[in-house]
């Protein structure tokens, strides 16, 4: 058990258990292997794992184009084969339930390569579908794609009319109403669902039928209502397509689209440089009458071989590449490890940083409060849509390194202004902010008949908004600056009454409240430095010390949380489960980076805040975090993390991140050190 002694302002001081040595082994051998992974150019780019619906729908794709002899089509099913799961099924997520639209599609490719539909394994996956609702129980989307080979009628597929895309800005319902990502999907899938594609396959799905599917559930009169009135909408666009269509309005219709598609391939690599919409834009450009020779459907299957792995004999897809994002972190995780930031690692990386920056404006101007363009995007080209989440760690290494010639240092200097600019145009009038816009937040589209991939919007998130507020307050933003104090008003009203902070981009309340706290607890220290414990008289002198003490207030809840949910071998760890099962929040198998994540934030709020009344469970805490990643280190100074712990669409599609296992735990043993010893011998992390 970790002591306490007493430094000499009188705060108590952690007395850690580890020893320093052991520690700088560890962030030693980390260090060594994430420098490893760097590309030749300098920058990091780890492996992005999603589930098996990129391999089916690839599998798909080739059929449509008629390719289904290709090898890659065989590979492709025996990494169906080797993902299905013990319920029979197909899960979104390892150990997780059978999701019917996965577990469907994989069936299907594997009936198309000749598995016997008697045998034990297609037998299982059907009993699981069955179970799972069958057909009738899958996604929109799902059925749009089955529609297309004569599986499933396009009567009975959710209307999804290009007309949309000629509705005006003023109108309740457009195009920049929907999320960037949905934009990207559904302007080739109205393409298609206009057209009708026709493939006709040697196999049938009769067999999955299923007496009905659980449809949505509608938990209050507002959405029983409205999902009504979208039914109603959806049955009336198909009675006008039997009758037929406008011809005059279609035609308008798919030749905007048809511009909005071709406009948005450019400066990217691919559609919206993501697996979903790419597939989709093949698809549309094939129905346009463009052969499969032309450079433009050309261009988006070179972009999809790009997301191609192949190993012992299986064949995965990516859905994206994430350079950015893990150039970023990684070089925090290195920085923060105690690497001179002139060292050549660090220099390349940010000027392969600086040379990515988005200079050219996209779809993100028609809801910002600024013109000019800025920021990063996740990908290695998407100059359409940057993002807040990559702009803010972007801006959090260039407020941390310098450069090392003056006309690197000028380039560094500009970027961040313009960064900071542009997250600041973002803002919502909620204070938060979201992931590609703004102000696209309408709750009531999610019950339209197509939105049913969890999405449609894209309003402000905690996680998201506690990244910009650290990247703000790292480039000199005071806590009383007009859109950090309203970012914080966010925070506080996000904060949910067990002191957490729910995850949009990470699994779960340990991702959303190790940022919340990681932005918090510093600002909060700013407001009133403590000189010793709360009062009653210190809490009525003046009103920032009120708002002062509501942040300390909040981040000793957010604390509290986190040591509550530690588990019994020292980790921390959250299911993807507490997405769909509020039970599930904070629980879950140990993971090497959501240990990481709950250590960082515990430090966090340690650092900035000692009086707390909980130090030494905060130190005995963070010791055994130690002690189970020493335990789960491998020999090369890597960690590996079984379970998931990334998100794409809570409930619809999530990710392994195969680089956060490595630079998050190398961050909070490096934050670890610091709280031990203020000042550290990190000469070996820079070596």
């Amino acid at each position: 058990m970790a002591s306490l002694t007493r430094g000499h302002d009188g705060r108590p001081e952690a007395s850690l258990t580890p020893p320093p040595k052991l520690i700088d082994l560890m962030i030693d051998a980390a260090s060594r292997h994430l420098l490893g992974q760097r590309r030749e150019d300098g920058h990091w780019c780890a492996e992005l794992e999603g589930d098996t619906i990129l391999e089916s729908e690839y599998v798909l794709l080739l059929h449509f184009l008629g390719r289904g002899d290709d090898p890659r089509v065989a590979a492709c099913c025996e990494r169906l084969r080797s993902q299905q799961q013990k319920h029979g099924g197909w899960a979104i997520h390892p150990d997780g339930p059978a999701d019917p639209s996965v577990s469907v599609k994989a069936y299907l490719c594997l009936k198309l390569a000749g598995d016997d539909p008697q045998s034990p394994r297609m037998a299982g996956a059907r009993r699981a579908i069955l179970r799972a609702g069958g057909l009738r129980a899958c996604n929109s989307y799902t059925k749009l794609y089955l529609s297309i080979f004569g599986l499933w009628t396009w009567r009975r597929s959710p209307a999804v009319p290009p007309e949309i895309i000629l509705l005006p800005r003023w109108f309740c319902f457009n195009l920049h109403e929907m999320s960037a990502w949905t934009r990207t999907i559904v302007v080739p899938l109205s393409v298609i669902w206009a057209l009708r594609p026709s493939v006709r396959l040697d196999v049938t799905l009769d067999e999955l039928e299923g007496d009905s599917g659980p449809g949505r559930r509608r938990t209050t009169l507002y959405e029983s209502f409205w999902s009504a009135v979208f039914v109603g909408v959806n049955g009336l666009i198909k009675l006008v397509e039997v009758v037929g269509p406008a011809s005059r309005w279609r035609r308008r219709a798919l030749e905007k689209a048809e511009e909005w598609l071709v406009a948005h391939l450019e400066g990217s690599d691919g559609l919206g440089a993501i697996f979903p919409a790419m597939v989709n834009a093949v698809i549309a450009l094939r129905c346009l009458g463009y052969a499969e020779s032309d450079p433009l459907v050309q261009g988006q299957l070179r972009e999809l071989e790009r997301f191609e792995i192949e190993e012992a004999g299986e064949l995965r897809l990516q859905p994206c590449f994430s350079p950015v994002w893990d150039t970023a972190l990684s070089v925090g995780a290195l920085l923060a490890a105690g690497m001179d930031g002139n060292r050549a690692p660090i220099q390349e990386a940010l000027t392969w940083l600086l040379e990515r920056e988005i200079t050219v404006v996209g779809d993100w101007r028609e809801r910002s409060l600024q013109d000019a363009p800025g920021g990063w995007c996740f990908e290695y080209r998407n100059d359409l849509y940057p993002d807040c989440d990559d702009t803010a760690e972007v801006l959090l290494v260039l407020a941390a390194v310098r450069g090392r010639t003056d006309e690197l240092e000028a380039r560094r200097q500009a970027a961040a202004a313009r960064g900071q600019r542009w997250l600041l145009g973002l803002q919502n009038p909620d204070g938060g902010w979201a992931s590609f816009d703004r102000c696209c937040d309408r709750q009531v589209l999610t019950l339209i008949p197509f939105a049913d991939h969890n999405a449609m919007i894209d309003p402000s998130t905690p996680d998201i908004t506690a990244r910009v507020i650290s990247a703000l307050s790292a480039h000199g933003h005071d806590p009383d600056d007009g859109p950090v104090r309203r970012a914080t008003e966010f925070l506080l009203r996000e904060q949910e009454e067990d002191g957490s902070w729910p995850g949009r981009w990470g699994a779960n309340g340990i991702y959303g409240t190790w940022l919340a706290l990681s932005a918090l607890a510093p600002l909060a220290a700013r407001m009133r430095p403590m000189a010793g414990p709360p009062t009653a008289s210190s809490r009525r002198s003046r009103p920032d010390d009120r708002a002062g003490e509501r942040l300390r207030r909040a981040c000793r809840l957010g604390r509290r949380w986190l040591l509550a949910v530690q588990n019994g071998d020292g980790g921390w760890g959250e299911s993807l489960r507490s997405y769909d099962d509020p039970s599930f929040k904070g629980r879950g198998r140990s993971t090497a980076s959501q240990t990481a994540w709950a250590m960082m934030g515990l430090i966090a709020s340690f650092e900035s805040l000692p009086w707390n009344g909980d130090t030494a469970q905060t130190v005995a805490a963070l010791d055994r975090g130690v002690a189970f990643l020493q335990d789960r280190q491998r020999e090369d100074g890597s960690w590996y993390d079984r379970d998931w712990t990334g998100v794409g669409f809570p409930g619809v599609f999530y990710l392994r991140y195969h680089g956060y296992a490595q630079y998050f735990p190398l961050e909070a043993l490096a934050a670890y050190r610091r709280l031990a010893v203020p000042e550290p011998d990190a000469a070996s992390a820079a070596n």
